[in-house]
């Protein structure tokens, strides 16, 4: 089955972007819709059927096809489509309708947008996470739009009396050609109703090339012009009668408590109405709250004052020692003696210890806190044995599982509405704030909203991971790599539901390291040890930011050491168009997908590289104090390289004045989304790599602001960002958008700092190394 928009049908696209060859009345009250006809009626999930398998099944609740959870049609024929994603910039909040639309034969302009609360029953896996929105529900949505199509066209043919062969579904109307009569959709909306939802396996989909809206980039978000003049709601924004405001002063040190606390001075601040503690978890307790004492206001301010006027005395338990420095130097220690082989083809100590010549690279990637423009912030109204969430949330179903779990109450009595994310990355995948507001609400009695502070957001959140990653790449006498060891040593994500987790869990090597797809006949991948003194959370792109610092910049500096030009190092690395054979790997993690449809596909890797360097005009004379550096990495069952051209000037002063990146996602959906995401990655990845670092002592977090934790401002943007979207073959399922844009960045921009001045850099983030 076809399923690919054409890309040639897509050159030119502006802005640098270029595309080369229940029941009814139920769930009508639930989701505030019109009245009229509704394709909406008591269903139970069931799994969805795709020309190719995803791993989407696997996922919680996996997925749901039925159109009359996620279609509804108002007599005046507006079309509401369900998004049950959460939206936080990816413009899921579009693009998964517009597959519905596009399917229906819906015109866009009629088309309303839904958020859906939590409820995975009703509505299938809603994570917004791992870039797998649009993998896993292009054919579900595109099953569910075809069907809802059928299900007009059939009432209509019934009504006019002729065979359903012979209408057909055309912008919003349906129409019998032999006769010319046409029924909008609003007309038919009462009959289509009482029609049986078809089965998937005999549905008939569009053909490619008579989309509207997929592959075309001509549709906007649909929040863009509340976001533009200010009307959209977040997080922030949710006001409840007689809504009580909270914040909390929680533990210093991860697994802290409060030895003590005196309220009275923060009960004399205006406004303050109460102190109390909020219970928390010991850690490691997955997503459950630190604890504290929390204040309670009229509002936010005042909140923030009384918490400031508190004396508290914290015990700062196991990991009141942690210290960023002495634990570096704990990582390279760990990186330079054996580790836990977690791949193994060849024999690498004979290659190494018979190799012409070594090269040695050990890298380090600070931890990382995700920032996101709207730090956490959850309200909460909890009555009786009910509740009641408004938050920004990327996992709505996770968290209403999470907080009736935390109140021990049914999950069918939790309500979640997920408000616009003010950015996510992963961080609002934790619901640690939602649950924090259910206990305060129901200790109260009354409607909380609990803010966090940017302060609170750097300092008491999950963060990236630190990491030490050591390479020893042997070179024979022709400067062919024979020989590879890659030791990774970073404490787990895996800490943060258990205890003793020293090892990185196979979702965490999986990235960037065991499926490493060098064609090299001696490889060995080792895990030393790694114990967590902090809370560790997935951050976009997780570990594949220090895995693809690590083996790109290698590549930098193994191009310098044989005089070879590092496009042409990379792509002798990759080498062969193949796809990859890792038997040697227990345990392979594929980004939760099977295998037989996303491989490990070299051709596809080295086609991004080849792209980029032709149309990013890799080679071209440079001026004097200008670099070209140039990077490529899988991640997410999608291939992305990119090149970056930097500039100093007298002064010695970095900046950036171009970056190409070119991206196989496969199947596309809303190009000008890709073009977005892209970009932004390349923001992202700079800020990461110019300043972004976390550090402790005496197991405190040290950066609190964009003061000491900055961001790159506009005048250090690139001054052109282009993106190209590589043309897929037409059965190449999607894959993902979100994440791998920001893996390739850094390295690049190291290389193309070597290339311009000559100075190897392999700790981020830069800092003041360039001054030495």
């Amino acid at each position: 089955m076809n399923i690919l928009t054409n890309p040639n049908k897509l050159r030119g696209f502006e802005r640098h972007i270029k595309v080369d060859n229940v029941s009814r009345r139920s769930i009508l009250k639930g989701l505030g819709l019109a009245g009229g006809f509704v394709l909406a009626a008591p269903v139970m999930s069931r799994p969805g059927f795709a020309a190719y398998q995803t791993g989407a099944d696997k996922m919680p609740h996996g997925t749901v096809v039925n159109p009359r959870v996620f279609v509804s049609i108002a007599s005046d024929g507006t079309v509401t489509i369900v998004a049950h994603r959460a939206e936080m910039g990816t413009g899921v909040r579009t693009s998964l309708p517009m597959i519905v639309a596009e399917e229906m034969e819906a015109d866009w302009s009629r088309v309303r947008v839904q958020q859906a609360p939590g409820d995975e029953v009703k509505f299938g896996n809603q994570d917004t996470d791992g870039s797998r929105s649009t993998r896993h529900y292009l054919m579900p949505m595109r099953q569910i739009g075809a069907s809802a199509r059928t299900m007009l066209e059939t009432a209509a043919a019934k009504r006019w009396g002729v065979p359903a062969t012979e209408v057909k579904a055309i912008n919003h109307e349906v129409v019998h050609n032999a006769s010319g009569r046409r029924i909008g959709f609003g007309e038919l909306a009462a009959d289509a109703a009482k029609e049986s939802v078809p089965s998937v396996e005999g549905l008939r989909l569009k053909d490619p090339k008579d989309f509207r809206y997929l592959g075309k980039g001509a549709i906007g978000i649909v929040d863009g012009r509340d976001i533009t003049v200010g009307t959209a709601r977040y997080g922030a924004d949710v006001r409840l009668p007689g809504m009580k405001y909270a914040v909390i002063a929680r533990p210093p040190v991860t697994g802290g408590k409060v030895a003590s606390f005196d309220g009275a001075e923060a009960m004399k601040v205006s406004g303050v109405e109460k102190v109390m503690e909020v219970r928390g978890w010991p850690w490691p307790s997955k997503f459950q709250p630190l604890g504290g004492i929390a204040v309670i206001a009229r509002n936010t301010g005042a909140a923030i004052k009384g918490r400031n006027a508190l004396k508290i005395v914290w015990d700062d338990g196991a990991n009141g020692k942690y210290e960023s420095v002495a634990y570096r130097a704990e990582l390279e220690q760990a990186a330079r003696k054996p580790g836990l082989v977690v791949r193994k083809e060849g024999d690498v100590e004979a290659a190494l210890k018979g190799a012409d010549k070594v090269i040695v690279g050990e890298y380090y990637v600070p931890h990382h806190a995700h920032a996101s423009m709207e730090p956490p912030v959850a309200v909460a109204d909890v009555k009786g044995d009910k509740a009641e969430i408004w938050a920004p949330v990327q996992s709505a179903g996770g968290t209403r599982e999470d907080v009736a779990k935390t109140l021990g109450i049914p999950q069918e009595n939790v309500t979640v509405n997920v408000t616009l994310l003010g950015g996510g990355f992963g961080r609002k995948s934790k619901c640690d704030f939602a649950l924090e507001a259910a206990l305060l609400s129901k200790e109260l009695g009354a409607p909380v909203k609990v803010q966090w502070t940017r302060e609170d957001d750097i300092r008491n959140g999950f963060l990236h991971t630190v990491s030490v990653e050591r390479i020893e790449a042997g070179l024979d006498k022709n400067g062919k790599v024979t020989a590879w060891r890659h030791r990774s040593v970073a404490p787990s994500i895996a800490s943060t539901f258990a205890a003793g987790a020293l090892h990185q869990a196979p979702f965490e090597l999986g990235m960037g390291l065991v499926d490493m797809p060098f064609e090299i006949a001696n490889v060995q991948c080792e895990n030393p040890e790694a114990a967590a003194r902090t809370r560790i959370g997935w951050f976009r792109s997780v570990s594949n930011i220090p895995r693809a610092f690590a083996v790109q910049s290698m590549v930098g500096e193994l191009a310098h050491a044989t005089n070879r030009d590092q496009k042409t190092m990379l792509l002798e690395l990759i080498g062969s168009p193949r796809i990859l054979k890792l038997d040697s790997v227990k345990d392979l993690w594929n980004y939760g997908e099977p295998y037989d449809s996303y491989p490990i596909d070299t051709a596809r890797l080295r086609k991004v590289v080849e792209l980029v360097a032709d149309k990013g005009g890799w080679g071209r004379s440079v001026p004097k104090g200008h670099g070209l550096g140039i990077a490529a990495h899988r991640s997410f069952v999608s291939y992305i390289a990119t090149i970056v051209e930097v500039a100093f000037d007298d002064k010695g002063k970095l900046t950036v004045s171009r970056v190409d990146t070119a991206i196989d996602c496969g199947t596309h959906v809303n190009p000008e989304r890709i073009q977005a995401q892209m970009e932004g990655a390349v923001i992202m990845g700079m800020s990461f790599a110019k300043y972004g670092e976390i550090t402790f002592k005496d197991g405190k977090v040290q950066q609190g602001n964009f003061d000491d934790f900055p961001v790159i401002r506009i005048d250090e943007s690139p001054a052109v960002t282009n993106v190209y979207i590589a043309p897929a073959d037409p059965d190449t399922p999607p894959s993902g958008v979100g994440e791998p844009g920001l893996p390739p960045v850094a390295p690049a921009l190291i290389n193309a700092i070597f290339a311009a001045t000559g100075k190897r850099i392999r700790a981020l983030p830069i800092g003041k190394q360039l001054e030495a």
